[in-house]
């Protein structure tokens, strides 16, 4: 029995998120850069202690990197750099010159030049068809890393502790565990009150009903989601009649490739292999045959199949730290949001087959691609009409994942037959290694994102709506050679990326100066869209990247404006511009190539505009001063009450 809660115990939260996922995690993340109140509720006892998930795309990892996590999921995550694919020859081993059982694997000659391992036993063979590079070079400066998905939740949180340091909210729990969701409801005579709190959530904690209202709600509450099914949405697509089991364990095996990321297709069932963290633990998920039932899985079974796969060569589960089974399916909810007020993200949005290794990854990304913007909304930065572009952005991520789960489920639950479709999967993997690092996702056009009216030809390899890539630089204040992704950290700004080139020539030099002028004109963005009780780069900040030597230019050179007074102290900050010059490095000097990297040609210069989720919105040239003003004026707020932290010199 629930006990009702007085009217007078209503709780008033701008940002309620539904379920403390991976989705959930990141949005809060975001948001929390905003100093402005929320709240998730969990109904678990206390945080996930062992996730399902475990591959964690180089877009991930970005991402965590972006918050501060990269070191810690480096060290502690098993690096995947290269993909070994094998299948079942078929021919009987006496036929390679070897005696039936041997149980040995030795290096033959295949056609052509490469050579592959093969294994041999009782009439059989397991043979290496092929090697593939896990990313293709120059994907992104973060690799694909396993990790489980606690302890990515577990950095999400950190993270978040760690931008409330501080503020107002640093000691207020921001989680309440516990606590279930029951019914969500929205008021449709308050959706279009800016300051309004439209939507009301009943949950459940301790046997005592709790009531909140919020502006927005943030639904991350898995497959299963209460938010979804109050709304009345329905999920939409279908469950085959394909089972896979997945099991962690500790494998006693003579498989060579066992620390490697593997295809492995045999008449007996496909197996993929995941190592995992730690240096000894393995994730593999087995292919069961046709109409099995999930429920009707075992342990033993799974081990069975798998021994079945793996021979000739031994395999043995000397512990099983998890294992489970599911049968394959793709489903979407049929809208995303409800009044721009309460939104759908991860699996409350849409569902797939896990061995694509997309499921957290693009859930999380959810959650980073909403959190940001529901922060400049309920901080009074934006309007919003920003809200909109989520669901134009996250419904095609999910319909493309979709598809996607689609085409790669099916190919690896395929049995190849004969030389000629036998490298169907690497190549099908080759193909797919930019989706699978999770780079692809391209925005459309919005209010946020103009590929319409960029000027591509200024910065011919930076491609609006995509996430910007990273790559090294030269620091100008301390010689420090770094990413810029280091210099733009996950901190709720906008970018302006200004490209000024060499400034030792004077028309670029003059061109610099007078954007100088510009952005710190009243006219400008910069003026109109900073609180006045912040620092001047606490909502856009911008970064600018010379070419040329660095020493034949000295800050009395570049307009004060681009290294301005900010933080406690009020210092000038010099951490702003950065040399597309050489560096020194551990094993001595290095040239830096960003104009290359990028498209930019060093003579003409060029400016991009990043998102505070590092996705492209905009290039332009560097005497573009109105293109800049129009377009954060199309969706940006002249501030009322919006007052930011100041920022601190970073190093």
């Amino acid at each position: 029995m629930t006990e009702s809660p007085p009217q007078d115990s209503v709780q008033y939260v701008p940002i309620l998120i539904a379920g403390s996922s991976s989705a959930g995690l990141a949005c809060a993340a975001q948001a929390s850069r905003y100093n402005i109140p929320f709240l998730i509720l969990e109904k678990n006892p206390g945080p996930l202690e062992i996730g399902q998930a475990d591959g964690v795309q180089c877009r991930t990892v970005e991402i965590l990197g972006y918050l501060g996590k990269g070191p810690e999921i480096l060290k502690e995550g098993c690096w995947i750099k290269e993909v070994a694919f094998w299948k079942d020859g078929g021919a009987p081993a006496d036929e390679e010159g070897g005696e039936e059982g041997d149980g040995e694997s030795r290096e033959v000659g295949r056609e052509g030049e490469d050579e592959g391992r093969i294994g041999k036993r009782g009439g059989r063979r397991l043979k290496r068809v092929s090697v593939s590079p896990d990313t293709a070079p120059g994907t992104s400066h973060m690799p694909h890393v396993i990790l489980n998905q606690a302890r990515i939740n577990g950095l999400l949180a950190e993270a978040i502790q760690e931008s409330r340091k501080g503020t107002e909210h640093e000691k207020t729990d921001f989680v309440e565990y516990g606590c279930e969701v029951l019914d969500v409801q929205i008021d449709r005579n308050l959706v279009d009150g800016p300051e309004a709190y439209p939507v009301t959530v009943k949950a459940l904690k301790n046997g005592q009903e709790r009531i909140y209202k919020a502006q927005y709600v943030f639904g991350a509450d898995g497959a299963h989601s209460k938010v979804r099914k109050a709304l009345g949405i329905q999920m939409l697509g279908d469950t085959t009649n394909r089972v896979w089991g997945v099991v962690d364990t500790y494998p006693r095996t003579s498989f060579p490739d066992i620390r490697k990321k593997c295809f492995l297709s045999s008449q007996a069932g496909s197996i993929v292999v995941i190592p995992r963290e730690g240096g000894s633990l393995v994730r593999f998920y087995i292919e069961l045959p046709p109409e099995t039932h999930a429920k009707d899985v075992s342990l033993e079974g799974l081990e069975r199949v798998a021994k079945e796969v793996f021979s000739p060569y031994e395999m043995d589960f000397t512990d099983v730290f998890w294992w489970s089974a599911y049968s394959i399916g793709q489903r979407q909810a049929e809208r995303f949001d409800m009044e721009r007020r309460i939104f759908l993200a991860g699996d409350a949005a849409h569902t797939h087959s896990p061995k694509a290794g997309q499921g957290m990854n693009v859930s999380l990304q959810d959650g980073w691609g909403f959190g940001w913007k529901v922060g400049m909304v309920v901080s009074g930065l934006a309007s919003p009409r920003l809200m909109e572009t989520y669901v134009l952005e996250r419904e095609k991520v999910a319909t493309d994942l979709i598809e996607f789960d689609r085409y790669w489920s099916t190919l690896v639950s395929k049995k190849h037959q004969g030389r000629e479709s036998e490298l169907e999967l690497s190549e099908g993997f080759d193909k797919s290694r930019a989706y699978t690092a999770g780079i692809t996702a391209q925005y459309e056009d919005s209010v946020i994102t103009s590929a319409a009216t960029s000027k591509h030809e200024l910065a011919k390899k930076v491609v609006v709506g995509l996430r910007l890539p990273s790559t090294p630089l030269t620091r100008m204040a301390d010689a420090k050679p770094m990413h810029l992704s280091e210099g733009m950290p996950a901190d709720s700004r906008w970018r302006i990326l200004v490209f000024g080139g060499d400034i030792s020539q004077s028309a670029l030099a003059d061109k610099l100066n007078r954007l100088g002028e510009y952005l710190k004109s009243p006219k400008s963005p910069i003026s109109l869209f900073t609180p006045p009780s912040s620092d001047i780069d606490s909502v856009i900040e911008t970064l600018v990247l010379l070419s040329g030597k660095r020493h034949a230019a000295d800050y009395t050179d570049i307009h004060p404006y681009f290294w301005p007074t900010t933080g406690k102290h009020r210092l000038r900050n010099l951490y702003k511009i950065f040399y597309d010059d050489e560096a020194y490095w551990e094993y001595g000097t290095m040239q830096m190539h960003a104009y290359e990297f990028y498209g930019v040609d060093p003579a003409v210069g060029a400016i991009v505009i990043v998102r505070p989720d590092q996705h492209v919105s905009k290039i332009v040239g560097l005497e573009d001063h109105i293109e800049i003003s129009d377009f954060f004026g199309g969706f940006m707020l002249r501030p009322a009450n919006a007052a930011l932290g100041k920022t601190e010199l970073r190093s």
